[in-house]
């Protein structure tokens, strides 16, 4: 697959807790994506965050440990990213997403 000049790279932000139907949501999110054939996307997994709620999640405090933040990256041309962030709409109950340009140097596989 190659992509075209014009890219754009969507962010999820989310915590490792959030769930749909009992699923992990990145985990779903990304099944989303590539059941729609999107270029590819990435979870990151976060060592410390917050979110609107102000509340700090990290790894350093055992009680606090709980709901890391979680970062779903995808990348693809802008018009094929545009049905992901109609379903996401209604995927996410908290959390935030972004989109942004994104120059792709390389895209390569075997």
């Amino acid at each position: 697959m190659k992509l075209l000049e014009k890219a754009e790279r969507i962010r999820i932000y989310i915590g490792e807790d959030d769930k749909l139907d009992g699923q992990s949501l990145a985990e779903a999110v990304v099944r989303e994506a590539r059941s729609m054939g999107l270029a590819g996307a990435t979870v990151f997994r976060g060592l410390m965050g917050f979110g609107a709620n102000s509340l700090i999640h990290t790894s350093k405090i055992l009680r606090l440990s709980e709901d890391l933040p979680v970062v779903v990256e995808i990348i693809d041309h802008p018009d094929r990213l545009e049905p992901l962030l109609d379903k996401l709409d209604a995927m996410l109950k908290e959390g935030m997403v972004t989109r942004e340009p994104v120059d792709v140097i390389a895209y390569r596989h075997s």
